[in-house]
């Protein structure tokens, strides 16, 4: 029986962009299915103009006015607000669930005679309890990892870190992630004493997850299988591991309107040899300080090592701010790197895909959103950490101590970093060192492992298409009986890879 799929993701580009791609992918899958995105008018104006043009994708607009909630005007994303602020536009989405419970009647009522199926996002715990209400089957979709996804769910139901004097902690509900050291919690998990307004909104929201009937996940069981199990034995219900799902190239968000062209950065990478250049961008929420960006500066020139770096304004700028080479850059830095042509600075936005599967990239420098991550692992690409905020940190973290494709070189915002660091880490990854050497190695096998999970042809199904057939199946046959045979879900996944 055809479905009604009603997906709805948090107001973030790193979160509209996962749930896109998840979208395209669904109507690929049977034309069947009426597929349906709702967000606030800004987002979908937006996402107007990353659909294909045959697309039978509907788009529903769900009124929001950021002047109510103590927010700028026509604040809709949080790429367009600064980092302290987000907290506040979270909260405010609490607020749509009159309007989103409605919709979804309007819904009921128009299609009788089809399943109706919500996916939303982390962040939206609140619509699981909206679905348990009018008898929906609801999913809960992050473009997380398992493992960085578990840690960050675990430290806030925990918070651990408040009943230790010590740096370094456990996590008491997933000791498989063994270390936790104060230096790798984001800024407000870090600062969080059960009250505060991250503490109380995460609470609220984790806490109704236990209403949804399963969880996708944006991770391959092959090399993730130990986050997956996590959720399984902590919220008893199915985990699905659907990815990567990732946009086709040329979809997705330009930034802010800046950017460059994808052909003239495809030109210019069509001038470097192969595995000679490092790829920097830190995603579209997170920058750096001036002095780190001095430092990372200096450290890129230094290398000798071609590179294309995605800039954004540093902490402190106004984040729509001109691009001032001056203020960020050490002086002549730019004249030194246009003269070598041993770089391209971007302004703000770079067709990521294309880049990093482009034969000439050798290794990412990226913040290790989970977005980014599969990115790169899907081409082979090595990754240098430097993780920033949420579950970054721990993704990070499983990528270099448990799979062996990462090598953090800083960690956080407010961190000292020096280039001689980043230099050796850079010729780390890059050069022909044993541990260089082994990564790409490794990488390379992650980067196969990712191509069979996904692979659905000549009778072979790989374990991410199983996952996303066995996630249509339980929702077509569960609104009426939504009981799960958990041993089917556990008994597919596989063993994590250790280096």
């Amino acid at each position: 029986m055809a479905k009604t799929i009603v997906l709805f993701p948090c107001m973030a580009q790193g979160h509209i962009i996962p749930f896109l791609a998840l979208a395209l992918k669904l109507e690929h899958k049977n034309k069947d299915n009426k597929i349906m995105i709702v967000n606030t008018p800004l987002n979908i104006k937006k996402l107007k103009f990353s659909l294909p043009p045959h697309s039978s994708i509907t788009l529903l607009e769900i009124p929001f006015n950021s002047s109510n909630h103590s927010l700028p005007p026509n604040i809709e994303n949080t790429d367009s607000i600064p980092y302290h602020l987000v907290i506040k536009l979270l909260q405010a989405t609490n607020s749509l669930k009159p309007t989103f419970t409605k919709l979804i009647q309007n819904i009921q009522q128009q299609h009788q005679n089809q399943k109706i199926v919500i996916i939303s996002d982390l962040f939206f715990g609140w619509t699981a309890t909206v679905a348990k209400d009018l008898g929906v089957f609801h999913v809960i979709f992050s473009g997380s990892g398992g493992y960085g996804l578990a840690c960050y769910f675990s430290l806030w139901v925990n918070l651990p870190h408040r009943h230790v004097d010590s740096d370094e902690f456990t996590l008491p509900d997933f000791p498989e992630a063994r270390v936790i050291h104060r230096t790798q919690l984001p800024v407000n998990i870090a600062e969080a004493d059960g009250k505060d307004a991250w503490s109380l909104f995460q609470h609220d929201n984790f806490s109704q997850w236990s209403n949804s009937d399963g969880i996708l996940l944006n991770t391959v069981q092959e090399f993730d299988s130990v986050g997956l199990d996590y959720f399984t034995r902590k919220l008893n219900v199915p985990v699905w591991a659907i990815g990567p799902v990732v946009l086709s190239t040329g979809s997705g968000s330009r930034g802010k309107g800046g950017g460059i062209e994808p052909e003239l950065c495809l030109e210019w990478l069509n001038t470097k040899p192969l595995n000679s250049v490092l790829f920097v961008c830190f995603g579209s929420m997170n920058t750096i300080s001036v002095s780190q960006m001095m430092e990372l500066a200096i450290a890129l020139e230094k290398s000798e090592k071609n590179f294309v770096w995605v800039v954004r304004p540093p902490i402190g700028f106004d984040i729509n701010s001109e691009f001032r080479q001056n203020e960020w850059f050490p002086q002549g830095f730019m004249e030194k790197i246009l003269e070598g042509n041993k770089g391209l600075i971007v302004y703000d936005w770079a067709p990521q895909v294309e880049v990093l599967k482009h034969g000439s990239v050798c290794a990412f420098l990226s913040h290790c959103g989970w977005n980014s991550v599969v990115e790169s692992l899907s081409h082979g690409v090595p990754i240098l950490g430097w993780p920033m905020a949420a579950e970054q940190f721990y993704n990070c973290k499983y990528l270099e101590e448990e799979v062996g494709v990462c090598v953090e070189v800083a960690r956080g915002k407010r961190c000292e970093v020096k280039h001689e660091d980043i230099v050796d880490k850079i010729l780390l990854v890059m050069g022909e060192s044993e541990k260089g050497i082994k990564m790409r190695k490794k990488v390379g096998e992650i980067r196969d492992m990712i191509k069979d999970a996904v692979k659905d042809e000549d009778g072979f199904k790989g374990s991410s298409v199983r996952a996303l057939d066995e996630f249509l199946s339980v929702a077509a046959t569960s609104i009426e009986d939504k009981t799960f045979d958990q041993s089917s879900v556990v008994s597919n996944q596989v063993d994590v890879l250790h280096h």
